[in-house]
């Protein structure tokens, strides 16, 4: 019963994607969002394995303290986003955050930029189908390896289809689900350990602890984790993508702040549904605690919350990994196939090459999938790269009017290499730290060398 109900969600969810494809006439899905399904597309943008999943998971190893990066780190994002990039990204009427590097800095940078902007979501993309491979190992007992081709199936085709706007009506269905399912098995737990302050007050010592020592080392690492999804994630398709598809500024600057405070208030309800698990059932939490939750919702709760929990867990995934796949498709199409053909293709054409490029992105992120399974790690990663490289280019292209592509290339091309160099020196200070430092300098001085005519 419950693997048919998952089988009929996933059918519905691909005919959803479908019929809203039939509103989609362009590559852009233009910018008809309002606030409800603007709101609601970009809170979806991260709620997904490495929320439900990782942050549950590090959150028992190493309690608060351990998940500053997601999701406070993610909130962190969208309220900056909202704060200082929405408003003039909307005005500019860009299709892809490599637009912009185009108009402010020039073709060859935007190829340039465009080659950082679109790999980091690989690995993101394989985070999402591990996770769904999890989900189906649980329930079928199949291998993960053989949940990973299904999910990445089942994804592909409706995002294959749909584009931003199916993406956007399937995430306000999907984060009803999420927040109904997350919060019934929550109080469920809670009436079961005895309420919610008997959970909160059977936690370890230092469960709670939110900010670092005053040791100088500790506060680097400590920021370090903010910067990764909240400085990491700013120059993302995904998030621009999403905003962008508001219809209005205002909205897509309310928007911003409308997700930032359901995510962070929704990202709790996994947090604290570990706490319960640890209390009620620890024998989940040895081996992979990644799996803590689903095994002992499958062991434990009836059938109609266990229905209602893997669906909304497969609707946070399915909806993060819709955007995943389509934002790296926008930008390989838009801002390095067409430059190619030297834009002689028509609106439906462009749509066709973006379609393809869903499903090559798809590929190869099923392939990693299939070979790594940490899922914090991939997602952090992403983000990492985005950092290093992208950044300081955006930051100082937006707000400093000496900015020239002399030094967005310099920047670029440092941080990568900086990061690369510091991970193999297996560093115990966070390799980003040294790598977004020199990525800074070298925007600033390759620009004050290299001026833009």
């Amino acid at each position: 019963m419950l693997l048919a109900s998952i089988i009929i969600y996933l059918i519905a969810t691909v005919a959803i994607g479908y019929w809203a494809s039939r509103k989609v006439k362009t590559s852009g899905g233009g910018r008809s969002l309002p606030l409800l399904l603007s709101s609601s597309a970009l809170f979806a943008t991260w709620f997904g394995s490495e929320t439900v999943f990782g942050a549950s998971s590090e959150f028992l190893k190493g309690g608060l303290y351990s998940v500053i990066e997601d999701p406070f780190g993610a909130a962190l994002c969208l309220v900056l986003f909202g704060l200082f990039f929405a408003r003039k990204f909307y005005t500019m009427n860009l299709l892809t955050l490599g637009d912009f590097f185009k108009v402010r800095f020039g073709k060859r940078t935007e190829l340039v930029a465009s080659t950082f902007l679109a790999p980091p979501y690989v690995g993101y993309i394989a985070a999402q189908l591990v996770a769904m491979g999890l989900i189906l190992k649980v329930v079928t007992g199949i291998e993960i390896w053989q949940g990973v081709v299904i999910a990445a199936v089942v994804v592909t085709c409706y995002t294959y289809v749909g584009g931003m706007w199916a993406i956007s009506i399937t995430d306000f269905i999907q984060s009803v689900i999420i927040i109904s399912g997350l919060l019934v098995l929550a109080v469920i737990l809670a009436q079961k350990a005895g309420g919610v302050s008997v959970v909160l007050n059977d936690v370890k010592p230092g469960t709670f602890r939110f900010l670092p020592k005053a040791e100088f080392k500790e506060i680097v690492i400590y920021l370090a984790a903010w910067s990764v999804l909240g400085l990491g994630s700013l120059p993302s398709q995904d998030v621009f993508q999403r905003s962008m598809s508001s219809n209005s500024v205002n909205t897509a600057v309310r928007s911003c702040y409308i997700a930032a405070g359901m995510y962070l208030t929704v990202a709790m309800i996994p947090l604290f549904i570990s706490l319960c698990v640890r209390q009620l059932y620890p024998e989940f939490l040895s081996g992979d605690t990644q799996l803590a939750l689903p095994a002992m919702v499958l062991s434990h709760a009836a059938l109609p919350v266990q229905i209602l929990f893997f669906g909304s867990l497969l609707s946070a995934i399915m909806s993060t990994t819709s955007s995943a796949m389509l934002a790296p498709a926008s930008i390989f199409s838009e801002n390095i196939i067409k430059p190619l053909l030297g834009h002689r293709i028509e609106d439906h054409q462009f749509l066709t090459i973006t379609r393809i490029s869903v499903l090559g992105f798809s590929i190869i992120a099923t392939v990693i999938a299939c070979l790594f399974s940490n899922i914090y790690e991939l997602v952090g990663i992403s983000s990492i790269l985005s950092l290093v490289s992208l950044f300081a280019p955006l930051v100082f292209g937006l707000y400093w009017k000496r900015a020239s592509s002399g030094g967005a290339l310099l920047s670029m091309v440092s941080g990568i290499i900086v990061w690369l160099i510091a991970e193999e020196l297996d560093m115990s200070w966070p390799s980003l730290a040294p790598a977004l430092l020199v990525s800074i300098v070298m925007m600033i001085v390759g620009s004050l060398i290299w001026k833009d005519k």
